[in-house]
């Protein structure tokens, strides 16, 4: 059930990543190529690359998303457990599971993710760019598996899955239960709904900085041969000091209407799978 959950969100939502891959990697607002509206990019995506360009880098994705769901709310479960040995609040405890669930969670994606994101921030007709396997092949060879080459921007994405994890997960199990449950279940489904992408859009707010340096470092640098952005917190001082403050928002839209719907059906399609586990097995 999560794989074809995640699948079924992958093919829908996929466009609106490459999107914000796209948002994130600009630098300049007066370059010809640039996007200026979300409206515009999806116009000049179709125009110039066609139907095949909001699906660029597809493949990754699909590939990690049975590990990286099993991952998240496998390495969730165990790492509350393992601080139920701990005095601390259930507020915490939510929290700090979801922060270890996404740093363990982010070492798995990635690989993937460096894949991705050279594919999307790559402007040529789907039909001219390199395959996925090739594309990777390629990253190895010239670069390796490292923090340079098929691993590079781990500490970005180590700080992207690990906020966005400890908000979501945090904010959503607490807020779950203070709010009472409803007898009707359908109210009860849209109540766990509500929160569940309330959960996703402040988590997507709040982690986007480090989404923004992710593709900053994984994508194309400005000089090509020298490398400009590599570590997380330096690229995050870069972009604010050259672009300010609301670059490091870039794509925020985009990633909203991504991750706010798609991670409330991926809590529910959990917590509904888990429920039916421990009833029936």
């Amino acid at each position: 059930m999560f794989k074809s959950t995640g699948l079924v969100e992958i093919c829908l939502m996929h466009p609106l990543d490459v999107v914000k891959t796209r948002f994130q990697i600009q630098r300049c607002a007066t370059d010809p190529n640039s996007y200026r509206s979300l409206g515009e990019s999806f116009q000049m995506i179709f125009q110039r690359e066609g139907l095949f360009g909001f699906y660029k880098g597809i493949l990754p994705p699909i590939l990690a998303e049975t590990p990286k769901r099993a991952v998240k709310f496998f390495t969730f479960e165990q790492y509350k457990k393992l601080l139920g040995y701990v005095s601390l609040s259930p507020a915490l405890t939510f929290a700090i599971a979801g922060l270890g669930s996404g740093l363990t969670e982010a070492i798995i994606v990635n690989p993937f993710e460096v894949v991705k994101v050279g594919l999307q921030a790559n402007r040529n007709k789907f039909a001219e760019q390199p395959s996925t396997m090739g594309y990777a092949r390629q990253i190895i060879k010239k670069e390796g598996w490292g923090l340079q080459g098929l691993n590079k921007g781990l500490t970005a994405t180590l700080g992207r899955h690990g906020v966005f994890n400890m908000v979501y997960f945090g904010f959503y199990y607490n807020v779950k239960n203070m709010i009472p449950v409803n007898k009707d279940t359908t109210l009860e489904f849209l109540r766990k709904f509500g929160i569940g992408l309330l959960s996703g859009t402040i988590a997507s707010v709040i982690n986007i900085p480090f989404d923004v340096a992710k593709s900053r470092i994984q994508g194309p640098q400005p000089v090509p041969g020298e490398i400009k952005y590599r570590t997380c917190f330096k690229t995050m001082a870069a972009v604010y000091q050259e672009e300010g403050i609301l670059a490091l928002y870039k794509g925020l839209l985009p990633k909203i209407m991504r991750l706010g719907p798609g991670g409330a059906v991926m809590l529910l399609v959990y917590e509904y799978t888990y429920s039916w586990l421990q009833e029936n097995w």
